[in-house]
């Protein structure tokens, strides 16, 4: 296979990914302070929620910190903050499993977790 043909597609799909998984988290998070989107504590597990020292609704302004930080990892540290953000998207699919609530959503985050870690793994080509 030709590879000067070949690194533009590739570049443009990571570029297509790094955005994409810069962008959602932001948005994500920041709608975790005015519940627009979704009012995201209805997709806390009940079992974590029982144990949190603080309220749902608290607990998910955290959430949104760490998934704008997230965002901006992404766009600083793609191969880093690709696996966090597929870490991340992983473990909020493994308690909506655990909840037994919202497993589509499950089943779409564990799709997203793996083009997060995709994304991180394309950046050896395009660097």
């Amino acid at each position: 296979m030709n590879t000067s043909a070949l690194n533009p597609g590739i570049r443009q799909t990571f570029q297509l990914l790094k955005y994409t998984y810069c962008i959602v988290p932001i948005v994500a998070g920041l709608d975790k302070f005015t519940n627009i989107l979704t009012k995201w504590e209805d997709y806390l597990n009940p079992d974590i929620a029982g144990i949190l020292p603080v309220s749902g609704a608290a607990f998910m302004i955290v959430v949104g910190i760490i998934e704008i930080f997230a965002g901006i990892l992404v766009f600083l540290k793609p191969a880093i903050g690709g696996l966090v953000v597929a870490a991340w998207l992983a473990l909020i699919a493994l308690s909506l499993i655990g909840s037994g609530h919202y497993l589509d959503v499950a089943v779409r985050d564990l799709v997203m977790a793996i083009g997060a870690y995709s994304m991180s793994k394309l950046v050896k080509f395009v660097s």
